[in-house]
């Protein structure tokens, strides 16, 4: 079986995965998700509203940040959401703030809940399974507690 990004172009796999963003070359601002390559740099408009740069380069953000905030889904989330277990399990969110000075929303591994979560803990990213169908598996990223 094949293993396949949910959001081809987001992250990167193996053993040090990296969250892909674009950086304004006009004023280094830097967003996540990435643009998209599909849409090519004329459709780049710097999120900076101090700004007017219209392209940007590729850059990867650091593997390891911080707990900004976080929280629980304790409902299962409307379609196209496919939950990976029946019944639906709860899983916690968490807001992570990286050293580029932004903050990146993800689940949290598996096997972490939100009693294993304190604002301003670290956390690595990592990437796990998060459902396989007919033509593979599917991975997402997550944010695991560093012990």
């Amino acid at each position: 079986m094949t293993a396949t990004p949910v959001i081809e172009g987001w992250f990167t796999t193996g053993d040090e995965p990296r969250l892909l963003a674009s950086r304004c070359t006009t004023c280094s601002n830097v967003v996540f998700p990435p643009v998209s390559s599909d849409a090519g740099a004329a459709a780049f408009y710097c999120r900076n509203p101090a700004c007017d740069g219209t392209e940007h380069d590729a850059v990867e953000l650091s593997r390891r940040g911080r707990v900004w905030s976080y929280t629980d889904a304790q409902y299962q989330p409307p379609a196209p959401y496919v939950a990976p277990t029946d019944p639906f399990q709860p899983f916690a969110l968490a807001a992570v703030e990286l050293p580029e000075g932004i903050v990146v929303l993800g689940q949290v591994a598996d096997g972490f809940g939100v009693a294993d979560l304190v604002v301003g803990a670290e956390v690595d990213l990592v990437v796990e399974t998060l459902n396989v169908d007919e033509t593979g598996e599917r991975t997402i990223y997550r944010w695991r507690p560093v012990a």
